[in-house]
């Protein structure tokens, strides 16, 4: 769990992040849902943005895709979704 002061640090990072991942009309899947863990063990820290067309709630997506990929989510600001996952392999992001 991250503390308030581990959210707005990669808040800070995060904001010259540009989405790599967009939830559509199909909404999450397994497979969705398993190229976003491989991102997260390479990145740690990714966006995701949710597309006008998605029948789901955006905060639903939220929920779903941290809990699936079992990754921290650290902030859902309009369309856009932050989430954190420490890597195994290549660490990159050290936590204040």
């Amino acid at each position: 769990m991250l503390t308030g002061k581990q959210k707005r640090f990669l808040r800070s990072k995060a904001h010259h992040l540009t989405p790599i991942f967009q939830v559509g009309k199909g909404g999450v899947n397994e497979n969705m849902i398993k190229q976003i863990a491989d991102a997260l063990e390479a990145r740690e820290l990714m966006k995701v943005s949710v597309l006008q067309n998605c029948e789901e709630d955006r905060h639903t997506v939220a929920e779903e895709l941290a809990s699936g990929t079992h990754a921290e989510l650290v902030q859902v600001i309009g369309n856009t979704i932050v989430l954190y996952k420490e890597s195994k392999e290549n660490k990159q992001i050290e936590l204040p």
